[in-house]
């Protein structure tokens, strides 16, 4: 004689409460999540267990992707959110295959650098942070600064002897990015910070740098030596790309495209 079906239910409830409790600590809340929506189908439609163990596994995978994929991101401190889907490669003075080759990360799996350096309003920090939104895409971990967030970290971390440690802790990503560099002359800290950051990373991590200037006349903005022992380390294994061309920001401007008309 079959059991009732009110005491089958029972034990699969049980059954589905322990799984949710198992699922929980293991720390596998997508899993959790979806198990009281895919058993009940699985059920229904009489499933291969095989088939129910991928389903759920799948969706522990899809959700712990996305939730790397927005750690990364938010890591990463890009400074606008500026991606490839706002670029037009034809507009830039790049050319299109060198900016294809780039979007292919292999010159980062090789731990090679990358030097955009140009006019300003040319593309070059649209372009890097298009980069390092596209390479926290692919899994790669980013890293975004300017010259003088690295000389902020220098000061604080002189105070306790600490600061080749910061340095460290930076190079850990796959992809380090230093913004708009040649603007402004360089304070020492932020010198001081610029070689750090090369000499660490230096055949080690990807550095992808945007200037004013090409990297041979950064002694114009900090200590000739110190200049040339970082351009030293920096151009050693590094791809320069180099802008040209009147602002895009300017040329918007004028022709009435930088703002939304207020008639």
């Amino acid at each position: 004689m079959s059991a009732p079906a009110s005491a089958v239910a029972a034990v699969t409830g049980q059954a589905l409460n322990d799984a949710l409790e198992h699922a929980r600590r293991l720390k596998m809340p997508y899993l959790r999540r979806a198990m009281e929506e895919v058993i009940p189908t699985a059920k229904a439609q009489r499933w291969d267990p095989a088939e129910v163990v991928r389903a759920l596994l799948a969706e522990e995978v899809k959700g712990r992707d996305a939730s790397n994929l927005r750690t990364r991101r938010k890591r990463a401190s890009f400074p606008t959110g500026k991606t490839f889907h706002v670029w037009d490669e034809n507009a830039s003075s790049i050319p299109i295959p060198t900016q294809s080759n780039l979007r292919t990360f292999e010159w980062v799996r090789r731990r090679e650098n990358l030097c955009i350096c140009g006019p300003s309003g040319t593309g070059k920090s649209h372009f890097c942070e298009a980069l390092g939104q596209e390479a926290v895409d692919a899994g790669l971990n980013v890293a975004w600064f300017t010259i003088e967030d690295l000389g902020a970290l220098v000061r604080k971390h002189r105070v306790d002897d600490t600061v080749a440690k910061a340095f460290d802790r930076i190079t850990r990503a796959d992809l380090i990015i230093v913004d708009d560099i040649g603007l402004l002359p360089v304070s020492e800290d932020a010198a001081e910070g610029f070689y750090r950051l090369v000499d660490t990373a230096y055949e080690r991590r990807s550095l992808a740098v945007s200037s004013n200037l090409h990297p041979s006349g950064f002694d114009e903005i900090m200590p000739k030596t110190l200049a040339t022992a970082t351009v030293d380390r920096l151009l050693h294994h590094a791809h320069v790309a180099v802008t040209s061309g009147d602002s895009h920001r300017l040329s918007e401007a004028l022709s009435g495209k930088g703002v939304v008309s207020l008639s």
